[in-house]
Protein backbone atom coordinates (compact mmCIF):
# COMPACT_ATOMS: atom_id res chain seq x y z
CA UNK A 1 0.00 0.00 0.00
CA UNK A 2 1.33 3.44 -0.75
CA UNK A 3 -0.45 6.99 0.06
CA UNK A 4 0.64 10.02 -2.04
CA UNK A 5 0.35 13.54 -1.42
CA UNK A 6 1.37 16.00 -4.12
CA UNK A 7 2.63 19.66 -3.26
CA UNK A 8 4.67 22.83 -5.40
CA UNK A 9 1.33 23.81 -7.18
CA UNK A 10 0.07 27.68 -7.60
CA UNK A 11 -0.17 30.51 -9.26
CA UNK A 12 2.26 31.29 -12.29
CA UNK A 13 3.38 33.36 -15.24
CA UNK A 14 3.74 32.07 -18.47
CA UNK A 15 7.39 31.48 -19.40
CA UNK A 16 7.93 30.53 -15.34
CA UNK A 17 8.43 27.08 -14.04
CA UNK A 18 7.47 25.41 -10.89
CA UNK A 19 8.55 21.85 -9.64
CA UNK A 20 5.94 19.48 -8.50
CA UNK A 21 6.71 17.14 -5.33
CA UNK A 22 4.44 13.57 -4.85
CA UNK A 23 5.49 12.73 -1.23
CA UNK A 24 5.27 8.92 -0.66
CA UNK A 25 4.54 6.46 2.45
CA UNK A 26 5.13 2.80 2.24
CA UNK A 27 8.20 0.98 2.62
CA UNK A 28 7.92 -0.33 -0.86
CA UNK A 29 7.93 3.12 -2.83
CA UNK A 30 11.16 2.67 -4.41
CA UNK A 31 9.88 -0.63 -6.24
CA UNK A 32 7.10 1.41 -7.48
CA UNK A 33 7.13 3.46 -11.20
CA UNK A 34 5.45 7.01 -10.60
CA UNK A 35 3.69 8.36 -13.16
CA UNK A 36 2.39 12.27 -13.23
CA UNK A 37 -1.38 13.12 -14.98
CA UNK A 38 -2.70 16.30 -15.25
CA UNK A 39 -6.99 17.12 -15.62
CA UNK A 40 -8.42 20.31 -16.49
CA UNK A 41 -12.01 20.88 -16.40
CA UNK A 42 -13.88 19.40 -19.00
CA UNK A 43 -11.06 16.90 -19.94
CA UNK A 44 -10.11 13.70 -19.60
CA UNK A 45 -7.04 13.04 -17.69
CA UNK A 46 -3.91 13.11 -19.46
CA UNK A 47 -0.72 11.82 -19.40
CA UNK A 48 1.98 13.82 -18.66
CA UNK A 49 5.28 11.76 -17.60
CA UNK A 50 6.67 8.49 -15.84
CA UNK A 51 9.60 6.85 -14.98
CA UNK A 52 10.32 3.75 -13.73
CA UNK A 53 11.21 2.53 -10.40
CA UNK A 54 14.96 2.55 -11.45
CA UNK A 55 14.89 5.74 -13.29
CA UNK A 56 16.07 4.52 -16.05
CA UNK A 57 13.07 4.75 -18.19
CA UNK A 58 11.22 7.96 -18.96
CA UNK A 59 8.24 8.99 -20.86
CA UNK A 60 6.52 11.90 -21.57
CA UNK A 61 3.55 13.01 -23.17
CA UNK A 62 3.73 14.91 -26.25
CA UNK A 63 2.54 18.23 -24.94
CA UNK A 64 5.40 18.68 -22.26
CA UNK A 65 8.62 16.60 -23.80
CA UNK A 66 11.62 19.08 -23.82
CA UNK A 67 9.97 21.51 -21.04
CA UNK A 68 8.93 18.83 -18.10
CA UNK A 69 11.71 16.63 -16.29
CA UNK A 70 10.52 13.72 -13.69
CA UNK A 71 13.13 12.44 -11.19
CA UNK A 72 12.56 10.53 -7.97
CA UNK A 73 14.66 10.84 -4.64
CA UNK A 74 14.17 7.25 -3.15
CA UNK A 75 15.98 8.06 -0.19
CA UNK A 76 13.71 11.42 0.72
CA UNK A 77 10.60 8.98 -0.76
CA UNK A 78 9.34 11.70 -3.24
CA UNK A 79 8.95 11.80 -6.76
CA UNK A 80 9.55 15.54 -8.56
CA UNK A 81 8.31 17.09 -11.64
CA UNK A 82 9.94 20.05 -13.17
CA UNK A 83 7.89 21.94 -15.05
CA UNK A 84 9.61 24.82 -17.30
CA UNK A 85 8.43 27.40 -19.84
CA UNK A 86 4.76 27.08 -18.69
CA UNK A 87 2.26 27.62 -21.21
CA UNK A 88 -1.46 28.62 -20.29
CA UNK A 89 -2.39 25.20 -21.39
CA UNK A 90 -0.69 23.24 -18.82
CA UNK A 91 -3.36 24.89 -16.62
CA UNK A 92 -4.47 21.83 -14.63
CA UNK A 93 -5.29 19.97 -11.19
CA UNK A 94 -1.76 17.44 -11.44
CA UNK A 95 -2.30 14.22 -9.89
CA UNK A 96 0.94 11.62 -8.98
CA UNK A 97 0.15 8.20 -9.10
CA UNK A 98 2.03 4.63 -8.39
CA UNK A 99 2.10 1.24 -9.82
CA UNK A 100 4.17 -1.88 -11.30
CA UNK A 101 5.57 -0.79 -14.18
CA UNK A 102 5.71 2.35 -16.34
CA UNK A 103 1.92 3.39 -18.39
CA UNK A 104 0.73 6.27 -19.71
CA UNK A 105 -2.83 4.86 -18.74
CA UNK A 106 -4.39 6.27 -15.56
CA UNK A 107 -6.60 3.47 -15.54
CA UNK A 108 -3.27 1.15 -14.95
CA UNK A 109 -2.81 3.20 -11.62
CA UNK A 110 -4.24 1.90 -8.62
CA UNK A 111 -2.60 4.35 -5.99
CA UNK A 112 -3.62 8.73 -6.36
CA UNK A 113 -2.74 11.56 -4.77
CA UNK A 114 -5.28 14.01 -3.95
CA UNK A 115 -3.67 16.27 -6.70
CA UNK A 116 -2.75 19.90 -6.46
CA UNK A 117 -4.03 23.13 -8.86
CA UNK A 118 -1.16 24.60 -11.19
CA UNK A 119 -2.65 28.21 -12.93
CA UNK A 120 -0.71 29.70 -15.50
CA UNK A 121 -1.65 33.25 -16.42
CA UNK A 122 -0.94 34.79 -19.15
Amino acid sequence: QVQLVESGGGLVQAGNSLRLSCAASGRTFSAYAIGWFRQAPGKEREFVASMSWRGDYKLYGPSVRGRFTISRDTAKNTGYLDMNDLKVEDTAVYYCAARFGTSELPSEYPYWGPGTQVTVSS
